[in-house]
């Protein structure tokens, strides 16, 4: 994104102005000589004003993109600070012989653990440890998790999760979505998933303009390194560096819209619209009277059905092998039935590519499976929502994807700095119109715009601004302040002089 317009500073409607060398006073450089002010007309048309909302999304939503870029940042290596932080409760010293019968490890977490009711079990192996979930009231979506060594039984320590994530992480993941501000929080990254892209195709639309004249690969994609010191070398790098990571960040602002609040939920309604949610399996059981529903999902991936009584734990080992028989291979999660009226679930959590997401429903009397659903037979949209949640949370493409996450954010905070950079170059420093900042590109571009091309843009804007609500709002927002700034300083303009000293004719 850029902060930055495409041209240099510009009058509002009907004034006039003078040429400024870019790399001159008004860049923060040494000041030039007198020179005859050359009358330049006011620009108009799509890149003027492609320019001028750039310049102020890139001043005002840019904070909101640092924020993310830097909490996405930290997020990004959950997985080797849970490694050092929770060694002891993720990870077996010795890992020797063969793991003992679930039943057993889940006995050895009850005793432990004697309060809440069983809701979940995600069987260790090789050096991980098995995780058994128990909910509480107190605790609502979260669990109190207790690990137990598989192949001595021994319980290796506990902790208050969220979905099978361990506080660590659950911190950091708080910090990216909502700053830990709750609902409130949420809006912070819900604009700067909403705005991302607009300042990326936007900024990519002003760099492929201004290099019409000589539109080759290597002023594309290179910064002009000849460029002398202000705002031409500044802008060079920051739109440079705009094109290598475009994709990726187009890429992150698609997949952190699909689970905000308002973009969220229409993304969810059109999926279901669709019939291309995602889907899960049946836990009714044939004669039952009480169907239990699905299980639900969440962002995580794992699977947390609701709380209850009457379940025989034991029955654990007789699912999992019925499972293991279907075809289920390594991670999985087994969701515990709130009684005897509702089958146990068994799905898989693996997020490393290729994806397994398959699911069983199993029948704990007759070790039986009762339903399933494959990852291969989900709808298309549901498969790509799937990959995009989990390359987005670093984890599609293993250490790789979290490399390629890094690199984004940190150029995601490098461009952020560059943009605002550009705003201070860009100021004029000349004793007679010196300022602090630089003003943006002149309003009223829009009147070169055929009306039938306005027309068109007005109702897409419209469009995008309610199914993206916090891009709709905020732009509203931006044209409300400029229409009342730009009525101030006309009225100041068509004012006379209080003072009455106007000639008399």
């Amino acid at each position: 994104m850029s902060v930055s317009s495409d041209a240099p500073d510009l009058p509002a409607p009907g004034e006039e102005t003078t040429d400024i060398p870019e790399d001159g006073p008004a860049s923060g450089g040494a000041e030039a000589p007198d020179r005859t002010p050359r009358t330049r007309r006011r620009p108009t048309g799509f890149g003027p004003l492609l320019a001028r909302l750039h310049f102020y999304a890139g001043v005002l939503v840019a904070p909101f993109l640092l924020v993310a870029a830097v909490t996405g940042l930290l997020y990004t290596f959950t997985p080797q600070l849970d490694s050092f932080v929770y060694d002891k409760e993720l990870t077996v010293a010795h890992p020797a012989g063969a793991p003992r019968s679930l039943a057993e490890q889940v006995d050895a977490a009850r005793s432990s653990h004697p309060k809440g009711t069983l809701v979940a079990v995600r069987p260790g192996s090789g050096e991980s440890t098995t995780q058994v979930d128990f909910a509480l009231p107190e605790l609502g979506e979260r669990a109190h998790t207790v690990y137990v060594d598989p192949y001595t039984g021994e319980v290796t320590g506990q902790l208050t999760t969220w979905y099978g994530s361990t506080p660590l992480k659950t911190w950091l993941d708080d910090l990216h979505r909502n700053l830990h501000l709750g609902t409130t929080g949420r809006y912070y990254s819900e604009i700067a998933a909403s705005w991302l892209w607009v300042l990326v195709l936007g900024g990519l639309v002003l760099w492929w303009r201004r290099q019409r004249r000589d539109r080759t690969a290597r002023r594309l994609l290179l910064p002009d390194l000849g460029a002398g010191k202000g705002v031409r070398r500044t802008r060079g790098w920051h739109a440079a560096t705009g094109v290598w990571l475009a994709i990726g960040l187009l890429a992150l602002s698609a997949t952190g819209l699909t689970w905000s609040r308002f973009a969220g939920d229409h993304f969810g309604e059109a999926l279901d619209a669709l019939r291309s949610g995602t889907p899960g399996v049946s836990t009714a059981l044939p004669g039952a009277s009480d169907d239990a529903g699905d299980g639900g999902h969440h962002h995580g991936g794992s699977t947390r059905p609701h709380a209850g009584r009457g379940v025989d734990p034991t029955a654990i080992d007789g699912v999992l092998d019925a499972a293991r028989r279907d075809g289920l291979s390594g991670p999985v999660a087994i969701g515990v039935p709130r009684d005897g009226t509702a089958a146990w679930t068994v799905s898989q959590t693996r997020n490393l590519w290729p994806v397994g997401r398959d699911s069983v429903a199993v029948d704990a009397s007759s070790d039986k499976v009762v339903d399933r659903v494959d990852f291969a037979d989900w709808p298309v949209l549901a498969k790509l929502t799937r990959w995009g949640v989990n390359a987005h949370m670093g984890t599609l493409f293993g250490l790789v994807n979290q490399i390629l996450l890094a690199v984004l954010a940190i150029g995601l905070t490098c461009m952020t700095v560059l943009g605002y950079r550009m705003w201070w170059q860009r100021r004029p420093t000349r004793a007679d119109r010196r300022a602090l900042l630089g003003t943006p590109p002149a309003r009223g571009a829009w009147r070169g715009i055929p009306y039938g091309a306005l027309a068109a843009g007005v109702l897409a804007v419209v469009a995008l601004g309610w199914a993206l609500p916090l891009f709709g709002l905020p732009l509203a927002g931006f044209l409300a302040a400029d229409l009342v700034v730009g009525g101030v300083r006309r009225r100041r303009q068509v004012t006379p002089p209080a003072d009455g000293t106007a000639s008399a004719g």
